[in-house]
């Protein structure tokens, strides 16, 4: 049991204040697991490069500082993880720099760009903190807003060439920059001798494209955090590791302080790392234990008056390769992303092809096999097909080639598509059942008061599946169905309440 002796002063952060349900769930688990694990982790030990004494009066002066802009947050996004990681990677870099500037014998605050800065919540805080910075990133978030003017933020895409240097910044942060994280330290590099990079890797991207894995021994994560060091010292940085203490499981940062060169040597080092990015240009990955495919015979592809096989795609590559030296890129191939995020969890397609699956795996369902007949849970006489269970790929197999195709291209597929329709299915351990709204109804009843107004005011502004579908009708009676039992049942939906900005 958890007992809190001042909950109202309990602010769980995932840091430092934890989820008093993860205290009561899960901690003992984990020390239990932790004293009889192997020491042999990876990964380096927790605020290994900074005082962590230093660091926690630090955090909790932010905490409470920017506690409010969690009452305020305008995005979609959960506030308090967005917040307090944050709160906690502005804490880490401020204990970093002021270290740093005792070590040199500096007394300016260090200045910064942060590339893909997303909501912008870390450039506000290291700004509001005297650090003079600014942000840049593909979209404009809402949360900008809120900042004032004081906080630089700009709309812009990134593509690393001659153009995207900062000559006159001490430091280039990327704080999950996803297709910009391999490039950071280049672009680091070849902006000043002095110029340093601080990167918290997340997505795994190469320079052009998704990154793709060579070594089965290692976890894909581990494996990145390699390559992103690779990159580093290719550059000419001693780059060094360390792990943040924040709610997330890519915590693990790379810092490069310091080159292996002197400012003499920068002209060659620069040649170096031209070869190493066009080394990993157009390299085709084979899957483990097998060979790279070998070229065609010659007499297969030869073409009068045309270079074959393997010529014509390294003369397809140079080509590129001068035009892109023409343009001052430093790699052809690379693409920001776009300003307009695509909808990729089936919320966008149409409205009729959702329907028409739904209903295909609803009669899939209800003509499965099952244990026995349902029959209500409060224990009424009525028996009501609660249809059997298939498997997600079951399901997929009774479904025709063109609709798996356009499915397949939406994140997450069939079951995604499932998962939404949820006043209809239900998917648990891969396996899809129909939903039985009399247990919903139960679930409810349990739940707080807070959540049963939230159901509430959701009440009847959808149409029954089930009342227009189900061979049986409805489980439940008009009355006590969450939804309208025909058209004139309908109620219009209520316009969420936002929340004030202040």
């Amino acid at each position: 049991s958890i007992l809190i002796f001042c909950p109202e002063r309990w602010h769980s952060d995932g840091t430092v204040y934890p989820k008093p349900a993860w205290l009561g769930e899960e901690l003992l688990a984990r020390l239990a697991r932790w004293s009889v694990g192997s020491k042999k982790r990876g990964f380096k030990s927790t605020l290994s490069l900074i005082s962590v004494i230093e660091y926690s009066k630090t955090y909790q002066a932010l905490k409470e500082k920017h506690k409010d802009m969690v009452k305020v947050w305008p995005e979609v996004t959960d506030p308090e993880k967005f917040v307090y990681e944050d709160v906690a990677i502005a804490a880490y870099l401020l204990i970093l720099w002021e270290e740093e500037r005792a070590e040199l014998g500096l007394t300016a605050k260090q200045s910064f760009v942060d590339l893909g800065c997303g909501n912008g919540l870390l450039v506000h805080i290291l700004s509001t903190e005297g650090h003079p910075g600014r942000g840049i990133d593909v979209r404009r978030r809402k949360i900008w807003d809120v900042y004032g003017p004081q906080t630089c933020l700009e709309e812009g895409a990134i593509t690393p060439s001659d153009e995207t240097l900062f000559p006159d910044v001490d430091w280039l942060i990327g704080n999950h920059s996803d297709e910009l994280t391999p490039w950071i330290p280049v672009i680091a590099a070849r902006s000043n001798y002095s110029c340093r990079f601080f990167v918290l890797p997340c997505c795994f991207f190469d320079f052009v494209g998704k990154y793709a894995r060579r070594q089965s021994r290692k976890t894909q994560y581990r494996e990145y955090l390699d390559f992103v060091t690779e990159v580093g010292l290719a550059c000419g940085f001693h780059v060094q590791e360390d792990c943040l203490r924040i709610p997330s499981t890519k915590r693990v940062c790379l810092i490069g302080k310091r080159r292996t060169y002197p400012p003499t040597g920068e002209a060659l080092m620069d040649e170096q790392r031209t070869q190493y990015i066009n080394s990993r240009q157009g390299r085709p990955v084979s899957p483990p234990g097998r060979e790279p495919p070998h070229p065609p015979p010659r007499a297969a592809v030869a073409r009068a008056g045309r270079p074959h096989g393997r010529q014509a795609l390294d003369a397809g590559a140079a080509e590129e390769g001068a035009e892109a030296r023409a343009a001052g890129l430093w790699l052809s191939g690379f693409h920001p992303r776009e300003k307009a995020e695509r909808v990729r969890n089936c919320a966008a397609l149409p409205r009729d092809f959702v329907d028409q699956v739904v209903l295909q795996v609803g009669h899939l369902l209800l003509d499965a096999e099952r244990p026995c007949a349902g029959s209500s849970p409060s224990g009424s006489l009525k028996a009501w097909n609660r249809g059997g269970s298939l498997s997600l790929a079951d399901v997929a197999s009774e479904l025709d080639g063109e609709t798996l195709r356009r499915l397949k291209r939406e994140c997450g597929g069939l079951q995604t598509l499932l998962k939404n329709n949820h006043q209809v299915f239900e998917v648990r351990s891969g396996r899809v059942h129909l939903r039985d709204w009399r247990e919903e109804r139960l679930r409810k009843q349990r739940q707080p008061e807070a959540k049963r107004r939230l159901f509430s005011e959701a009440f009847k502004t959808r149409l029954c599946w089930f009342f227009s579908h189900h061979p049986d009708g409805c489980a439940l009676p008009s009355d006590c169905c969450p939804f309208a039992h025909g058209p004139e049942e309908l109620r219009p939906a209520q316009t969420p309440r936002r929340k004030q900005v202040l």
